[in-house]
Parts: structure tokens; C-alpha cells; sequence
């Protein structure tokens, strides 16, 4: 007779697991292969695509124009993190006066953003202004059926952008034909980068504050991977191991560690997280990244300085309300024996925060002050990644004004 079932055991429901990710390189120097990676997606010409200090930096862009060879057709360095829909115009203009067939966005994921935005316009024929309307009437740009560009990314940060059929956009009437300022979400199957090429050696160029303040949203994505109420053995398994790599890495690299380990730790374990988490039936994404896009879409806050301030703060009226699969990310970052597995979970995730430097209070950063809260909990609550939250949780606002408050 088997024992009584263990508290993993609902794992064995019956669960329908639909995703189509990237082709995956990983590895020391792997920036070598784009060029291998291009022939294999039937590519001959490439628009990179970056942000003017990458473009800048030849401890990326040297090993990234070698690996592409003569299928680089030319380098768009013109992304910003406000993701412009007149930028991703900016870079269709440099897409068809490169003749290019394919897109590398090169760095965090502001450039990946616009590279997809890019390829959607590549292969729409609709006017500028009736893609701005678009926006601005219904907040997303429509995908096509077909026709779009693939696009490689080469990551440079941890935020986890990677894996991903999603992009943001914002328009403002200075930067695109529109009449008034909007942001919003594209999303298709159809978005998902057609390879990533995870190459630790460039990661490592990255300064460490850039480096620091994308951290946060990466290694929240492998946290809230493992409580989504859509969760699977298959994400439990590389959210896990995502998270105790990250975990270990960042915790090194806080306190100034510069070994190559370190680095491909934070590499892999942000390639893990991601895996799985952004799915044609939804994503992993939940609570702590609702209170990031509350925060970030009307403030000036930085995501990942968001997710440092907020994250322990809602894993502790999370794990007040339910279990939130406490033991098992417990185990995943590290502090599997302690006696209280929630109380651990909170200290370790605020202490991988601590040890980056970034900010702990929200009064201390670009964010609201204490009379927005109401607003900011009401955006939080209507937040799409709210549908994912733990079965049983039924936030209220007052509960995520309560959350703000324990922040400030």
C-alpha cells in the first residue's frame, strides 16, 4: 500500500502544456554562432538591432559583427527603454534601406521590444498612422498572419525578455503620428524570437548597475513561475533550478564576485526561468508583476527597482492568505530546511535584493506617493497577470493598498 500522497501530488492533474519557444544557444562565446544560427532560419541579411550604448561598446558589438560575418546588413543603435512606436519606425526605415531579412536585437528588453515591433511592421501594410490609431484606440497593434521577419535576440541583462510573445509599446505625439500619448502590448505566438543565443561572455560587459536593476525582474519571473495558478511540472522544473541558480549567482555577484561561474549561473538561471512561462494560453506571471506594471506604467520607477521594493512586501500578504507552494520555492532558493518556509522565502528573496544595492522603500524611489495608492492598487488588481494569481488568494484593493503601505 502507498503511503499518503505528498504535497506535490496535485501535480499529477491533468494539464495540457502548449508552447513553441526559440531555438536555444547557450554558452561561453556563443555570439560566434549567429552567423551558423541566421543560415539555419534561411537569413541572409541582418538589421541589428540596439540601444545607442551597446552600439557603442565593442566588447559586444565586435564579437557580435564577427559571429554575424557578411550576413551583418547594418546596425539600428536607436532603441530607449520607453520602446517608441516611432522608434521601431525609425528602425523599419533602416530595415528595408539594409535590404534585411531578419532582425538581432542585441541587449536588454527594451531592444527586443522594438525589434518585434519592427518585424510587425515589416509585415503589415498599413499607414503609420493607422498603426498609431491602433494603439491609441484599442492599446495593441495588430499582428499579421504572416510575413513577419524572425527575429534572434541576444540578451545582455537579466530581465527575462527572452523567451517571450510579447512586446510593450508606448507612442507619443512627438515621435509618431499620433494625437495623443499611448502605451500598450502586442502579443501573437508569432512573436517569439525565432533563437536566442545566451552568451555569459557578454552578459559579463554589462556594467554591474545595469546589470543589478534587470536582475530583479528576471529572478521574479522563476518566484511567481512556481505559485502560478497555471503552474506545471514542466515550469516547476526549470523555474526551480532557474532559481537556485540565480539565487547563488546573484548573491555572488552582489558581494563583487567577477569569476566566469558567476556569470554563467545568472545566464542559465535566467534562461530557465523563463522557459515555459509565456505560452499561446497565457503566462506564469502574477502578483509581484502586476505591482510592477502599477508602478511602472504611470511612474517613473524602474521595473526592476519596482520588483526589488515590492516583491518581499507581496509574497508576505500572498503567503498570509495561502500556501503559495511555500516548501517547494523554499527548496528553490536555498532554505528548504528552514522551520518556517514562508518567513525564509520572504528574507531570501529581500536579501538577493539587499545584496544587489537596490532600493528597499518605495518612498525611496519614483513612484507614488501615499495619496495615489488607492489608484495604483485599482491598476493593479485590474492587471491581466492578476488572472494568474494563487487559487484562493481574491486580493481586494484594500489588500493591495495594504501592500503599497508595508512598501513605503
Amino acid at each position: 500500500m502507498l503511503g499518503d500522497a505528498p504535497a506535490s501530488a496535485d501535480l499529477a492533474a491533468p494539464f495540457r502544456f502548449d508552447y513553441d519557444p526559440a531555438v536555444l544557444r547557450y554558452g561561453p562565446g556563443s555570439a560566434a554562432s549567429l552567423g551558423e544560427e541566421l543560415a539555419a532560419h534561411d537569413c541572409d541579411r541582418a538589421l541589428v538591432v540596439c540601444g545607442s550604448t551597446v552600439g557603442e561598446t565593442a566588447a559586444v558589438m565586435d564579437p557580435i559583427r564577427d559571429g554575424l560575418g557578411d550576413r551583418l546588413a547594418s546596425v539600428f543603435a536607436e532603441t530607449t527603454p520607453e520602446k517608441r512606436l516611432g522608434t521601431a519606425s525609425d528602425g523599419l526605415d533602416a530595415y528595408r534601406a539594409a535590404d534585411a531579412d531578419c532582425l538581432v536585437a542585441v541587449g536588454g528588453g527594451s531592444s527586443l521590444d522594438v525589434a518585434k515591433i519592427v518585424s510587425v511592421l515589416a509585415a503589415t501594410d498599413r499607414d503609420p498612422h493607422a498603426v498609431g490609431r491602433a494603439l491609441v484606440d484599442t492599446g495593441t497593434i495588430p499582428v499579421p498572419d504572416a510575413g513577419l521577419p524572425p527575429v534572434v535576440a541576444v540578451p545582455t541583462t537579466l530581465a527575462g525578455a527572452d523567451l517571450s510573445s510579447v512586446a510593450g509599446v508606448t507612442a507619443a505625439p512627438d515621435t509618431c503620428p499620433v494625437d495623443e500619448p499611448a502605451s500598450g502590448g502586442v502579443g501573437d505566438p508569432d512573436l517569439m524570437p525565432a533563437a536566442v543565443c545566451y552568451d555569459p561572455e557578454l552578459v559579463a560587459t554589462t556594467p554591474r548597475a545595469v546589470l543589478a536593476a534587470s536582475a530583479m525582474n528576471g529572478f521574479d519571473k522563476g518566484v511567481e513561475t512556481l505559485y502560478a495558478a497555471n503552474a506545471t511540472p514542466i515550469t516547476d522544473a526549470t523555474a526551480s533550478r532557474g532559481l537556485e541558480l540565480l539565487t547563488e549567482g546573484l548573491l555572488a555577484y552582489g558581494d563583487g564576485t567577477e569569476e566566469p561561474w558567476v556569470y554563467r549561473a545568472l545566464t542559465q538561471g535566467v534562461m530557465l526561468v523563463q522557459y515555459g512561462i509565456s505560452r499561446a494560453d497565457g503566462t506564469t506571471l502574477s502578483l509581484i508583476h502586476a505591482f510592477g506594471h502599477g508602478l511602472t506604467r504611470t511612474y517613473e520607477v524602474q521595473q526592476g527597482a519596482a520588483h526589488a521594493v515590492v516583491a518581499p512586501h507581496a509574497l508576505s500578504y500572498l503567503f498570509g492568505r495561502v500556501d503559495g507552494r511555500r516548501a517547494l520555492l523554499a527548496d528553490a532558493l536555498g532554505v528548504g530546511d528552514a522551520d518556517d518556509p514562508a518567513a525564509a522565502v520572504v528574507d531570501r528573496v529581500a536579501a538577493v535584493a539587499t545584496a544587489l544595492s537596490l532600493p528597499t522603500r518605495l518612498r525611496d524611489v519614483d513612484g507614488p506617493d501615499r495619496e495615489a495608492f488607492p489608484a495604483v492598487a485599482d491598476a493593479v488588481l485590474a492587471d491581466s497577470f492578476m488572472a494568474n494569481a494563487p487559487p484562493g488568494l481574491d486580493p481586494t484593493t484594500d489588500d493591495l493598498e495594504g501592500v503599497l503601505r508595508s512598501a513605503w
